[in-house]
């Protein structure tokens, strides 16, 4: 006869179901961002001083370290320079960890997106294969075609504060509509990181 220990059985879950396609959607947005705010070769926007995802930067470097996967690793170099300033910003307000950016979404969503990064990273695929949405990236720096994939997630509806731009009303429960308006505040163009962000309530 099996007994059945119930205080030692693995707790469930308390994780809530989100869509694959909202976690890649947020996760290609924050390496488009990433890859666009770079310094760059090609001078793109300069929001973090990096340049991984070019040629002669971080490529050349990263292509003879890991020869498997050194197209996801210079992304992930780009992200983490972006996460940095990300946080570094937010760091300025009065209560930083009440701040939601499309680098800080909160716990669980940012486990859930780097878990996905690194399931994509040992995997045998592409970027661009395993997130189409990164086409924007492998076809190389259009500082004009940028502004157009940020416009096509929407109007920017936000407010200059002393930390960045605060979006207006509260922060969308759904990860892909979050992700968009977060994308949409990038709008109007700034020479530093506008910090699109929503502020939760207490």
């Amino acid at each position: 006869m099996i007994m059945f220990d119930s205080e030692n059985a693995p707790a469930e879950s308390d994780r809530q179901p989100i869509p694959a396609s909202d976690i890649d959607m947020a996760l290609t947005s924050q390496l488009v961002v990433a890859w666009a705010g770079e310094t760059g070769e090609e001078g793109r926007l300069g929001w973090w001083r990096s340049d991984l995802v070019s040629e002669y930067g971080g490529e050349d470097l990263f292509r003879r370290l890991l020869p498997s996967t050194w197209r996801w690793a210079v992304l992930q170099g780009a992200r983490e320079a972006a996460r940095t300033v990300d946080a570094d910003v937010r760091r300025q307000d009065h209560d930083p960890d009440r701040l939601v950016s499309l680098f800080s979404l909160g716990f669980e969503l940012d486990e859930r997106i780097e878990e996905r990064f690194q399931d994509l990273k040992r995997s045998s695929r592409l970027p661009e294969e395993a997130l189409p949405g990164l086409a924007i990236v492998s076809d190389g720096w259009d500082r004009d075609r940028f502004w157009d994939w940020v416009a096509g997630h929407g109007a920017p509806d936000g407010t200059a504060t002393p930390v960045g731009r605060r979006l207006k009303g509260s922060p969308p429960i759904a990860l892909d509509q979050l992700v968009r308006k977060l994308i949409a505040g990038l709008a109007p163009k700034s020479e530093r990181y506008p910090l699109p962000h929503f502020r939760r309530t207490p």
